[in-house]
């Protein structure tokens, strides 16, 4: 039975997490090709669902004043254009954790066909937008991710 009600969560597969979506004509231009600054905005959905899978709780931290992660820096290479009606998936891994930085390899894919890569460095910032270390306990989740097999 569909649960049509409930949010579409993507998930792990080793240490790759996977996120599908759909091109739909507000991603596109008249020609029907992706915006190229809509492939940011997939990967960032990609991205908090990868942590929020981790086990890492974004919404409780920014409520509670602990941190949130911000956008430092990205790094993206187009291969290929999406276009409308395309279904893909953007394929997450965590690369490298650092003290108060996440480096997250990400690549559109549509079926075996890479559509852009990108190296994305997720920076914890306090309530007031300075770096500051990340939660312990969330540095050892992610390493346990980028050490998956």
């Amino acid at each position: 039975m569909n649960d049509f009600d409930t949010p579409y969560r993507g998930g792990f597969v080793g240490r790759e997490h996977h996120f599908a979506l759909t091109v739909y004509f507000e991603d596109t231009d008249t020609a029907g090709i992706v915006y190229y600054a809509n492939y940011l905005k997939f990967m960032e959905r990609a991205r908090s669902d990868m942590i929020r899978a981790a086990g890492v709780d974004q919404v409780t931290a920014q409520r509670d004043g602990v941190g949130v992660y911000a956008v430092a820096e990205v790094n993206i290479r187009y291969m290929r254009p999406a276009r409308l009606g395309d279904d893909l998936v953007v394929v997450s891994a965590v690369e490298e954790v650092r003290g108060v930085s996440v480096e997250i390899h990400q690549r559109v894919m549509r079926g075996g066909e890479q559509l852009t890569d990108a190296r994305v460095t997720a920076a914890f910032l306090t309530p007031d937008g300075r770096p500051q270390r990340q939660p312990r306990e969330w540095v050892h989740k992610f390493k346990a991710i980028s050490e998956r097999q």
